[in-house]
């Protein structure tokens, strides 16, 4: 039996890799514009899994030339018949898309009217579309649901322009909605939108146009202008309130400096209106000056983004109180999240409210995340982790069925070629239709096949029922098991850091330039190398498994040595550099959950969570129960007596300090997504 299989797989190799080539061919040749070479390899592919793609290919650039034609009449055939086929793929969605785009511009409605329904994710551009249709049976109605569409500060879709165009000769959209949105465009900072709003305003509105365009090149500059320069009238101090609020981006101190000597000529609501917006900026600086100009802004409306700074800002300074009462004033849906259920919680336990806080970690303790494994640390007795979730392990009658699969088989031709973003479309498309036994099923499949990264996004998404062991694979210890004795590191926040970082897909690479399972980047690896003594070390080493890990446990040890061997500002500081994760600290020590949750930048707090959560649930699989997740979050030393005597060294084994500047967070500007190719993913 075994030389059978041998035999097939000498025969399948072959076979493979001929349609590897041949697909690669056709996806050269569509992206080179060639229909003629690209039929050919169609023909060639018509039998195999991918078929479906280079039918896609065939199709858009048949698109692309009805898009320049009076009508789409000749392709829609052709396209009727591709969206009409059983094949769970996201090809299918992206072409439906597209076509409804195409019968949008070219205003045939009834055929619009007909696929549009059937589409599955939502698109701005194709929502307006579907108001014109709507708008030649029910003008009124059409335009009602335009004028919701407008109320964002965000530029909308070309398809929107003509809704709103009628809308506003409707009387539909006043005066005041322009106002509005232009406050709105303003706060996001979108200076393009708001120069389109003011030219839309009754009078001569050259002098505002022009306010703006200063006020946006150099906020402070254009505020210590005389005041009866820039404050004349409503219109100017509109101007003035959104150079406040850009100076206290830069600054709150002196944005704050450079409102007291111009408040005076505001009126109430203004002056409400700008200290909600210089609270928020104050608590986002971690200003403690912020929960006090929360207050000043009484009763102004707050957006969900200042709501949620304004109990960060409580939470810095543990004033249940007014964590409770942030929480309240949030909508029902931004109650809901995780964090301020847990947060609520607590607020409700340290004001002594101890039967409702527990109502509610009860109701969070099931979620295996961050502020679920806190929730159920809050309540006395909780269970250990494999001895309460129901588990499953698929048979080898269900792999074979899984496998057999259309959209599995894709997912690993794709990944077979290395075109990972391709084969991370066709996973999720597959996933998001599974149960519990086929989700687990699946991430069987994708470990087998070392699709790490796609074992571990499966296994994620199950709802009841669970294999930690797939949810937190711990692939390449036997490696890794001497570098992290070494350096004397915690094996579980080191899986806990990778997972986070690569999901363990060894040619992982972000943006920034951050390679392999550790997601180093180049500069930092040279420097180690150096350090390590590595004199035959070039770049293309880092994705080699044992040097990554080498150099990557190395730096691990050095940034947790900076960190006062504390875990949590270490993980801050492996995302965003060490110098950020010092400045986030409190004056005097703060919990480590409320230091995370606390994190400026929206990124590394999130990373921050997931590794540390990441980190339990690898403890627990290694065998190490001795600590719960609050133990390991610890407390974060404050900024006054930190690195004084009794705090931690930096390790000898590690080396000496690494500049700042060569740390794989360490930039200028905030991070986004420099370190990891899944820092998005659950």
């Amino acid at each position: 039996m075994r030389f059978i299989l041998y035999l097939l797989l000498l025969v399948a190799a072959p076979a493979l890799a001929d349609q590897d080539a041949d697909f690669l061919a056709a996806r050269d040749a569509y992206r080179a514009g060639n229909p003629g070479q690209l039929e050919r390899y169609a023909q060639r592919l018509k039998d195999s899994p991918l078929e479906v793609y280079v039918s896609y290919y065939l199709l858009q650039m048949n698109l692309r030339k009805a898009d320049a034609r009076a009508a789409p009449g000749k392709v829609e055939g052709a396209v009727k018949e591709f969206l009409a086929r059983p094949e769970d793929t996201p090809m299918i969605g992206l072409l439906r898309a597209e076509w409804l785009k195409l019968l949008g511009k070219k205003q045939q409605w009834d055929s619009f009217d007909a696929e549009y329904p059937r589409l599955v994710n939502e698109d701005p551009e194709l929502s307006c579309y579907a108001l014109q249709s709507l708008r030649s049976k029910d003008e009124q109605a059409a335009l009602l649901e335009a004028r919701k569409l407008w109320f964002s500060g965000k530029s909308q879709p070309d398809s929107c322009a003509a809704l709103f165009e009628d809308a506003l000769s409707a009387g539909i959209i006043s005066g005041t909605d322009i106002r509005q949105r232009l406050r709105l465009a303003l706060e996001t900072g979108n200076v393009s939108l708001a120069q389109q709003l003011i030219g839309r305003l009754e009078g001569n509105n050259s002098a505002m146009t022009a306010a703006l365009k200063n006020a946006a090149v150099d906020a402070d500059r254009y505020l210590r202008k005389p005041a009866q320069d820039i404050l004349v009238d409503e219109r100017q101090r509109v101007i003035a309130l959104f150079a406040l609020q850009r100076l206290a981006k830069q600054s709150p101190e002196l944005a704050a400096a450079r409102w007291e000597k111009i408040s005076f000529y505001f009126p109430e609501d203004e002056k409400h209106y700008f200290y909600g917006w210089l609270g928020y900026e104050a608590a986002r600086n971690l200003d403690g000056r912020a929960l006090q100009w929360y207050k000043e802004a009484a009763s102004t409306p707050l957006s969900e983004q200042q709501l949620v700074w304004r109990v960060r800002a409580a939470l810095r300074v543990q004033d249940w109180q007014e964590v409770l009462a942030g929480i309240d004033a949030m909508s029902q849906q931004q109650q809901q999240d995780t964090s301020w259920q847990y947060w609520k919680a607590r607020a409700l336990q340290e004001l002594q409210m101890v039967p409702e806080a527990r109502q509610i970690f009860v109701s969070l303790s099931g979620k295996y995340s961050f502020y679920g494994q806190l929730a159920a640390e809050e309540l006395a007795g909780f269970t250990i982790l494999s001895e309460a979730v129901p588990a499953y392990k698929p048979d080898e009658q269900a792999i074979a069925a899984m496998k057999s699969l259309p959209g599995v088989r894709r997912t690993m031709a794709l990944y077979r070629m290395g075109l990972r973003t391709e084969a991370l479309e066709e996973w999720r498309w597959l996933v998001h239709h599974l149960n519990d036994h086929e989700l687990l099923t699946a991430a069987e499949i994708a470990r087998r096949n070392e699709m790490y990264d796609r074992a571990i996004g499966a296994a994620d998404e199950t709802v009841s029922v669970h294999d930690f062991s797939l949810r937190y694979l711990a692939p390449y210890r036997d490696v890794l098991q001497a570098h992290i004795r070494e350096h004397g590191l915690d094996e579980a926040w080191v899986y806990g850091v990778m997972r986070q970082e690569s999901r363990f897909v060894t040619s992982a690479k972000s943006e920034a330039g951050a390679a392999g399972l550790m997601q180093i980047m180049p500069a930092t690896a040279r420097w180690m190398a150096q350090r390590l003594g590595l004199k035959s070390y070039r770049k293309a080493l880092i994705h080699q498994l044992d040097t990554n890990l080498r150099l990557g446990t190395y730096y691990m040890k050095t940034v947790l040595s900076q960190s006062d061997n504390n875990p949590v500002l270490a993980s801050a500081s492996y995302n965003a550099g060490p110098t950020r994760a010092r400045q986030w600290r409190g004056a005097q020590p703060l919990e480590g959950a409320v230091y995370t949750e606390t994190i400026p930048y929206e990124e590394t707090r999130d990373y921050v969570k997931k590794v540390m959560s990441n980190t339990y649930y690898y403890a627990n699989q290694f065998g190490d129960t001795s600590h719960s997740l609050k133990q390991r979050l610890g407390i974060v030393a404050g900024k006054i007596g930190a690195g004084k005597p009794g705090a931690a060294k930096p390790s000898t084994s590690a080396g000496g300090r690494i500049p700042d500047a060569l740390l794989s967070g360490a930039s200028e500007n905030p991070p986004k997504d420099a370190q990891g190719v899944s820092n998005n993913e659950p």
